[in-house]
């Protein structure tokens, strides 16, 4: 990280020079640091315009331990390792902030802390209640687009108006609205809720009365998704109806029969938006009948409408445009207001999916600019980041006082709060482990599963599964393909050689992680098992959109009193922290570095006459309790 830092150095010095200057004409606002940084400055202009306006008095700046802690959590979701904690402290150079930044912005863990950020606000688990399909496909996709830095229309656009098969990683976003198969009004009040802060829930009953959504809106917008189905399920229901009396008999085949039934066709999207639909039966207002066919049109922004004549197949997509494009402000500004919530702590305005317009808010020219903002970097939700994680906002020290304006922040120092599910996981594998990020990364799992177990292997996979059974016109090519899968599953499974060469490098191909692993949160099972840490301290189950907790309970301390932190930290000599004591000589270095490797700071001189009496009174077990009174304590557990 010293090498690293060094050359961030250099460049940043660069960037002021003639070499810079020479290239900067090609680069995109995005990609260019001058730009970012401008940017940055910016906002800081508007938030100490804030002050003045409400006569508060400038923060101070954090000092650099507390901003090394905090850039870590917040960049990239985890406490920084003993080894780039120390290097961080010990560099001296008045740009060492913006370099750290550099260093986290462009790191897999931010691509690792984003991924559960979009997790939680998808609702993203691995399988679906009362199916056999998966969310694997889309899964993987979300992860490889926050990965790989999808701009978020570009993002929004592949959720909202893709259709086609589940398992090619090209359509796999269509996962958005296969995982709500059967509830698609749900689907859509989530979708506005997302992505243009609009809450829409109560109209799928009723006129909001708390809103301005009338039921009659909410119909005609639902009418733009209206008429998802599969890609050709309908070849395959009369043999799924045979097999489905003789499930008893037919282990096997009705065990492949599930697979086509449940992970192709119920994974697959066709139906691109028929544009009308039907008022629900107990329809009960004046502008229109129960049963009656309305056509689509959006209930706020600019004006677009379908027919109720006649149904189409672009009704996503022309609502895709719309969410994007046509709603002004609210779409840019939305995410914006999103991702300052995540860096900052608190949104500019509360909630965050509920759409304020700037002129509203209690600092209209800074939103606005955001949202301009956004645009300008072509919707990257990195590059957004690092412009607020520049910022010397980000650097205002604590403040433990509740905001002074109503419904937002007060910019005034960042407020308190506990880490989250995965902030604390993450931090604690670190701890245990060394650097999470140089795990390998859990991979797309496109095995065929029967009866539980892989087959096929080497042979066949999902996603090629997937493409030949959509790919059948009849119900005469279905009988005949399912018969020669049968075929080839049982020939396969009689004639399996465990020393096959090509079975084990496909076995080998797949990464994936169970609940006891320690390795990083978005590699886990999802939701976290009821009986796993990141549940109790409050992960998302990920059934309503952004539904993790932050609230304390009694479980919670006696699993740090008790569990992963006393077995993997307190009492395991090869935990990765102890090997921050390694060539310490004394009691004080080594009691300094096990601070720096927890808290991210030295520790205070009282701090230290209180250690040095623990670890003369218990020697080496003293050790192990200022490891476990640190971890638990609650500087460690929150974000200042």
């Amino acid at each position: 990280m010293k090498r690293y830092f060094a050359l961030t150095l250099s460049l940043i010095v660069a960037t002021s020079g003639s070499v810079f200057a020479q290239d900067s004409s090609n680069l995109k606002p995005q990609n260019d640091v001058k730009y970012l940084k401008k940017a940055a400055l910016q906002i800081d202009q508007y938030i100490a315009a804030f002050y003045r306006n409400k006569n508060l008095n400038v923060p101070a700046v954090t000092d650099d331990a507390t901003f090394l802690r905090r850039a870590f959590l917040v960049a990239v979701g985890r406490i920084p390792t003993a080894e780039e904690a120390l290097e961080f402290l010990e560099i001296q150079d008045p740009t060492k902030r913006e370099a750290l930044i550099d260093y986290l912005i462009k790191s897999k863990g931010y691509s690792s802390h984003m991924t559960n950020w979009a997790f939680d606000l998808l609702r993203i688990t691995d399988g679906r209640s009362g199916t056999s399909a998966s969310n694997e496909p889309y899964r993987y996709w979300v992860r490889n687009a926050m990965t790989n830095d999808m701009p978020w229309n570009e993002f929004t656009n592949h959720l909202i108006s893709s259709s086609g098969d589940g398992w090619d990683q090209n359509t796999a976003a269509v996962g958005y609205y296969t995982r709500d198969r059967g509830m698609p009004l749900d689907n859509l009040s989530n979708t506005m809720r997302v992505f243009l802060g609009t809450r829409m829930e109560c109209a799928q009953c009723h006129d909001d009365p708390f809103g301005t959504t009338d039921r009659h809106d909410f119909y005609r917008l639902a009418a733009f998704t209206h008429g998802q189905e599969t890609v050709g399920q309908e070849n395959m229901k009369p043999l799924w109806d045979e097999l489905g009396e003789q499930r008893q008999t037919k282990g096997t085949e009705y065990g492949i029969a599930q697979v086509m039934w449940d992970r192709v066709y119920g994974m697959s999207l066709s139906g691109g938006g028929a544009g009308q639909i039907e008022l629900p039966s107990d329809y009960q207002y004046h502008d229109g009948k129960p049963g009656e066919v309305v056509g689509a049109r959006t209930p706020f922004g600019q004006a677009v409408m379908m027919s109720d004549k006649r149904a189409q197949s672009n009704g996503r997509e022309k609502m895709a445009g719309w969410i994007i494009s046509k709603t002004g402000e609210q779409f840019p500004t939305v995410i914006a207001n999103r991702l300052w919530k995540r860096v900052m702590g608190k949104g500019v305005y509360e909630p965050v999916d509920e759409f304020i317009p700037a002129a509203k808010t209690n600092c209209p020219d800074m939103v606005t600019y955001l949202g301009r903002l956004m645009i300008d970097l072509n919707y990257d939700l990195r590059a957004f980041q690092h412009v607020l994680l520049l910022t010397r906002t980000f650097q205002f020290g604590t403040n433990p006082n509740p905001s002074s304006v109503e419904g937002g922040d007060d910019f005034h120092g960042r407020k308190i709060e506990r880490l989250s599910s995965e902030q604390i996981w993450d931090s604690l594998i670190t701890l245990a482990a060394g650097d999470p990020d140089k795990q390998t990364a859990r991979s797309l799992d496109d095995r065929i599963f029967v009866g539980g177990k892989p087959v096929l292997i080497g042979k066949k996979t999902m996603t090629q599964l997937s493409k030949e059974v959509l790919a059948l016109k009849s119900d005469k090519e279905v009988r005949a393909y399912f018969s020669q899968l049968v075929s080839d599953v049982k020939n396969s499974s009689s004639s399996a050689d465990s020393s096959n060469s090509n079975s084990m490098m496909a076995m080998n191909e797949v990464r994936s992680y169970n609940k006891d692993a320690k390795v990083r949160a978005s590699e886990l099972p999802s939701p976290a098992p009821r009986d796993h840490f990141l549940y109790l301290f409050g992960s998302s189950d990920r059934e309503v959109v952004d539904a993790s907790s932050r609230e304390p309970n009694v479980g919670q301390i006696l699993s740090l009193m008790n569990g992963f932190v006393q077995r993997e930290l307190v009492n395991k000599s090869s935990a990765h922290l102890y090997k921050s004591l390694e060539g310490a000589t004394t009691d004080k270095e080594k009691i300094r570095r096990l601070y720096i490797a927890i808290l991210n700071r030295p520790p205070t001189d009282v701090e230290m006459s209180w250690m040095l009496e623990e670890v003369k009174k218990q020697g080496d077990a003293g050790y192990r309790n200022i490891v476990s009174a640190l971890v638990m304590s609650s500087e460690f557990l929150f974000l200042q």
